[in-house]
């Protein structure tokens, strides 16, 4: 997390998108990953760096199991 309470630089947010269907990015503090707006699928953020790989995000349906 930086100084500021921000996962990742919210310059940096501003301008990506989700890369499965190009939803807008809001930040989860716990646990931290960055999650679309549209398709809902959450992509972790470790040691301060995003995963966008869809094939590592947890979807929706993932997340309604547990």
């Amino acid at each position: 997390m930086s100084d500021d309470g921000t996962l990742i630089d919210p310059k940096l947010l501003e301008i990506m998108q989700c890369p499965a269907c190009a939803g807008e990015l809001s930040e989860r503090m716990e646990p931290p990953a960055l999650v679309c707006a549209g398709c809902g699928r959450a992509y972790a953020v470790r040691e301060g760096i995003p995963v966008m790989l869809i094939e590592e995000a947890v979807s929706p349906q993932d997340s309604a199991g547990s």
